[in-house]
């Protein structure tokens, strides 16, 4: 019978890469780390690590040893599960990572629903953009991480990863120097500006895109590109705020998504995008093992009426 705990081991450092980072996130030494590894070989007979350089990386054995640890922590997950289901009162800690406007203008809802529901649950939530937080996911830093989806530029997510559907989240181009006010969010520019011809326009102007490495700016440069030129990048910033702050002053052009105005009217002046190109997805993701937990059903609960709320006023404001 192997260990359970230094399987766990063994599955974090596929996960965090490094021997340093599992310590690190267990608050171990990394001589105890190696150490409770070293054991780990012995106990299966085999080699489970080979040096690459100044790393390690898991042999083949260890890789079949993580998947089979990776179908018991999630038979556990479901055990804590049904003992959750069992209690009338809904308890412990929910662990959320959330990107930038999700976080400002669905979580602040969901958690006065779930505070007015289940006063005894503690929620903790961390700002964390979704290519690090899913990573971070699979290593059960979090239980539940709100994550976003380009157009054409799907992300492959691990079979042990489930979604559910949150919204569509309408994307525009936020033009500088055009001002904005009412109207604004759904406006475009003369006539017979086509969207493609409103995006080419901005070719010369300086742009603010998300960080390289981002599912924003993969998708944004390839939307100039098709537009046929290569956008002067001089900002580059995960704070969305920022970029709508550089476009009201004239700085930069950007592509701004609706849930950053919140309901408010857009204070800068937006034009739609090419069909194909209009929205981006938001959903939630847990571990599969994870998913029937009530702290998660009622997490993703409050997330959905909290969306419901958000398109119910802004359909009374438009009116």
């Amino acid at each position: 019978m192997f260990d359970l705990h230094r399987l766990r081991l063994l599955r974090e450092l596929k996960h965090r890469g490094t021997l340093a980072a599992v310590a690190a996130a267990l608050s171990y030494a990394p001589s105890s780390v190696s150490q409770q590894l070293s054991q780990l070989e012995s106990e299966v007979g085999v080699p489970l690590l080979e040096p690459v350089g100044r790393r390690v990386r898991l042999t083949e054995q260890a890789e079949i040893l993580v998947a089979h640890t990776e179908a018991v922590l999630e038979r556990l997950e479901r055990a804590e599960a049904d003992i959750a289901t069992s209690l009338t009162d809904l308890t412990g800690t929910l662990r959320v990572a959330s990107f930038q406007t999700a976080a400002l203008t669905l979580v602040p809802t969901a958690l006065g629903l779930l505070r007015d529901l289940h006063p005894h649950l503690r929620v903790h939530v961390t700002h964390m953009e979704p290519e690090r937080a899913l990573s971070a996911l699979q290593a059960r830093d979090f239980d539940l991480v709100l994550a976003e989806e380009y157009p054409g530029n799907p992300d492959p997510r691990p079979a042990e990863l489930e979604q559910e559907d949150l919204l569509d989240d309408p994307l525009r181009l936020a033009v500088p120097g055009a001002g904005g006010g009412p109207g604004g969010r759904a406006g475009g520019g003369p006539g017979t500006e086509t969207p493609m011809a409103a995006l080419r326009s901005l070719a010369d102007h300086p742009w603010v895109m998300e960080p390289e490495g981002t599912a924003a700016r993969r998708w944004a440069m390839s939307l100039c590109r098709s537009a046929g030129f290569e956008p002067d990048v001089r900002f580059d910033t995960t704070d969305l705020l920022f970029h709508l702050r550089l476009v009201e002053q004239d700085h930069a052009a950007a592509f701004l998504p609706d849930l950053l105005w919140n309901g408010r009217p857009a204070t800068v002046a937006l034009r739609p995008l090419p069909r194909g190109q209009r929205t981006r997805r938001i959903f939630t993701v847990v571990r599969r093992g994870r998913s029937r937990h009530p702290a998660v059903l009622a997490c993703r609960a409050a997330l959905l009426r909290a969306v419901a709320l958000r398109t119910a006023r802004d359909g009374t404001a438009a009116r």
